[in-house]
């Protein structure tokens, strides 16, 4: 009896024992290991790369100039190399690991930009899907809706569109619908209650008003296209708002 009861206690430590062990040895391999090279995982945004494979290494390669053949896995400073890679304007996100055979996989994700600021004496921006201003790409241009203006200028030199809140969901009313996407092409910001919309087809550019209440206003300016310019033309008005509740005001 008494040899059954150590049996137990005995084939624990046993176990503990060779776990031990174990951990020893995979950390002493993983000592062991030296830089084997860099592995880069860049996401695309709608098919386009607004920054370049090539751009990312020469980066890290720039910042962190250790990282040779040699060099100790256990000494990569990852979260260096996330903080110095997330500082790039076009980066949205970045997660750095090490991988099989030491090679130090960097896996990132891009801005989404859905609208851009046209400045006719400064750079463009791009706005992005969460509100952020960021530069124009010297590599690849995205086709999205475009800003123009004084105030879009003004939010340009603000760095986000925090200063007007109720734009992004007008943008993303536009550019998420098909028809309006293709039919609006830009928006003229003056003012925060001062927004127009230009046209693909037709000469007039609507006076929209504010970010406000933008189903009806779309609504009226669908009944405008559907009803009044087949039967008037689409060149009848010189003037066009639906920036008034509840009317369409043509002149």
């Amino acid at each position: 009896m008494k040899i059954s009861r150590l049996k137990k206690p005995l084939g624990f430590l046993t176990l503990c024992l060779v776990l031990v062990g174990f951990i020893g040895f995979v950390e002493k391999q993983a000592q062991l290991k030296s830089f084997g090279g860099l592995e880069v995982d860049l996401e695309a945004v709608s098919g386009v790369y607004f920054v370049e494979d090539k751009e990312i290494e020469q980066i890290i390669h720039s910042a962190f100039p250790e990282l040779k053949a040699g060099f100790p896995v256990t000494e990569i400073p990852l979260a260096e190399v996330e903080k110095r890679l997330a500082g790039h304007p076009f980066i949205k996100s970045v997660q750095a690991s090490i991988g099989h055979k030491g090679i130090l996989k960097v896996r990132l994700q891009q801005h989404e930009p859905i609208a851009r600021i046209a400045r006719p004496l400064g750079a463009d921006g791009y706005i992005t899907s969460e509100g952020l201003i960021i530069p124009t790409s010297p590599t690849y241009t995205s086709r999205v809706l475009i800003l123009e203006g004084d105030y879009a200028e003004k939010l340009m030199d603000q760095g986000s569109v925090e200063g007007m809140p109720e734009l992004m969901p007008l943008i993303r009313f536009v550019t998420e619908n098909e028809f309006w996407s293709a039919q609006v092409t830009e928006l003229e910001i003056n003012k925060k209650d001062d927004i127009r919309l230009h046209q693909q087809v037709g000469k007039q550019v609507i006076e929209f008003g504010d970010a406000l209440d933008i189903e009806s206003k779309f609504k009226r300016i669908e009944v405008l296209y559907k009803e009044i310019l087949p039967r008037k033309g689409w060149n009848a008005y010189e003037r066009i708002s639906v920036k008034f509740k509840n009317q369409i005001v043509c002149e």
